[in-house]
């Protein structure tokens, strides 16, 4: 449980962050490159092992971290489309409900069993993203706008499945610092490739700003991957439960966070889904 709360806690410092980046008018797209590159670094140091780049294209999981790098910046993309055309309640619904992917997976593909609360409590989860994440009305999105959050939905979901696959399979507790820090490095090669396209149009400009705000996003970004892992590694619960009590505790978190550190409103729908997501985390979690 201490390295699932961990996660959490990595997650939700993400979410002050990216707050920050309104305040201080921070770049999102260039930090996010320098916050992949300052968590690949932070991956190597803790690894306790040798670096041998031909031993490690020989593991049985090296390309795992070169899609997951890939799905890192086009998942990141979408996300950032489909908050400027449906809108940033939308995304995160599509982000945070995609935990209902790796469940079924879970309980699929590794027999993991689910007590009848326990599957109460992630239908329980579900309502409550969506209830937090709504603002003064309800969520409405256009039929032609419907792909964006969909394919960020499977891609957020194939994502953590994806994670709990690699550590069922393949990798062993010495391994996860380099398997974290190796998505990281591949995510960050990609997204300098991406820039470096755009920057074909739009000239590149380097800014101190930029490069503080990925510093400061990467630390806790590569925790939130590493300890997410360790968690599931663990006996304690299965992964059906960790991804849902991880999504679930990381959005309520993040939403008393923003009442008591930005002073954010919430509508009674939002109270409603903060009761049930405290709810839901009992539900999963005890029974």
């Amino acid at each position: 449980m201490i390295d699932l709360t961990l996660s959490i806690l990595s997650s939700t410092l993400i979410f002050v962050v990216f707050k920050l980046y309104d305040t201080y008018k921070v770049q999102t797209l260039y930090a996010i490159i320098v916050n992949y590159l300052v968590a690949c670094i932070v991956g190597l140091f803790l690894y306790d092992g040798s670096i041998q780049v031909e031993v490690l294209a020989n593991t049985s999981w090296f390309w795992g971290p070169v899609a997951l790098g890939i799905l890192f910046i086009v998942i990141f993309n979408l996300m950032a489309r489909t908050a400027q055309v449906a809108g940033v309640a939308v995304a995160s619904v599509a982000t945070k409900m995609s935990l209902a992917i790796p469940v079924v997976f879970g309980v699929v593909l590794y027999n993991e069993k689910l007590s009848l609360l326990q599957i109460l409590g992630v239908i329980l989860a579900l309502v409550a993203v969506y209830l937090v994440s709504l603002k003064s009305k309800a969520i409405t999105i256009r039929k032609r706008d419907l792909l964006l959050p969909l394919l960020v939905f499977f891609g957020s979901g194939i994502i953590d499945t994806s994670m709990k696959y690699f550590e069922e399979r393949h990798l062993t507790a010495q391994e996860v610092p380099i398997f974290s820090s190796m998505i990281f490095g591949f995510a960050a090669i990609f997204g300098i490739l991406f820039i470096g396209i755009k920057a074909i149009r739009t000239p590149l400009k380097l800014n101190l700003k930029n490069v503080l705000g990925g510093i400061a996003l990467g630390i806790p970004n590569y925790f939130s991957i590493y300890f997410l892992i360790r968690a599931l590694q663990s006996d304690m619960l299965n992964s059906a439960a960790i991804f849902t009590l991880n999504n679930v505790a990381i959005v309520l978190c993040s939403t008393l966070l923003g009442i008591l550190a930005f002073k954010e409103r919430l509508i009674p729908k939002n109270w409603a889904g903060i009761a049930l997501a405290i709810f839901s985390i009992i539900m999963v979690a005890l029974f």
